[in-house]
């Protein structure tokens, strides 16, 4: 049976300390955004996590993103996009269920739950109305929630999703971007702490660079 790892080291033993800097190789630990993404807030450091619900390698990550998130610097901010490409149409069911939740206030109230009920439970939350019964249950309106998957907004937020997913030139998910400039990931860095140490050194580059 899949369970939920809790290697929560992040918080404890890997917190943001830009002091603890090592060097970096472009084309190795990251790789280089070219031309760099458009962030929604040039002034501070974004953090942009591309994921998929259905993807495990995310559901293992996820509860050492959510540790790590809480010790980012003030002028760095996170944010996820559900990512799709092209070649993945069967993506965009759980991308629209993300953007659904988002538009009606509830990204963070079922952003675990859908986690869990596709890798612990073995629900098929591709399929709407097994989606549809699932966040019901959960005390979510049901028609609202399916008025917000059906809506032009939510197509638009998923068809901007994989315009995104595109341009970050990212070949799997979970994989991370750091203000626009630097992509990485677990594959990228070999383990889950190197990649929070890459991480915090990256955001250590952005914020040099926003100082000159």
């Amino acid at each position: 049976m899949l369970t939920r790892r809790h290697f929560l080291f992040t918080a404890a033993a890997l917190p943001f300390i830009p002091g603890a800097a090592h060097a970096l190789t472009p084309g190795k630990e990251y790789l280089l955004v070219q031309p760099p993404l458009k962030t929604l807030d040039p002034k501070r450091v974004e953090v942009l996590e591309f994921f998929w619900y259905g993807c495990p390698h995310c559901f293992a990550l996820e509860p050492d993103i959510h540790a790590w998130v809480k010790t980012l610097p003030k002028n760095a901010y996170f944010r996820r996009v559900p990512a799709v490409f092209p070649l993945t149409p069967h993506w965009m069911p759980l991308a629209r269920a993300y953007y659904a939740a988002e538009m009606l206030g509830l990204a963070e109230k079922l952003h675990y739950d859908i986690f869990n009920g596709i890798h612990l439970s073995g629900q098929n939350l591709n399929d709407k109305e097994t989606l549809l019964n699932f966040v019901q249950k959960l005390g979510v309106n049901r028609k609202q929630f399916g008025q917000a998957l059906d809506s032009p907004e939510v197509q638009n937020r998923v068809a901007e999703a994989q315009k995104l997913s595109v341009a970050a030139g990212i070949q799997g998910v979970p994989a991370l971007v750091i203000d626009g400039k630097y992509q990485t990931s677990v594959t990228q860095t070999g383990s889950p702490e190197k990649l929070f140490a890459t991480l915090n050194e990256l955001i250590s580059q952005a914020q040099q660079s926003k100082k000159r």
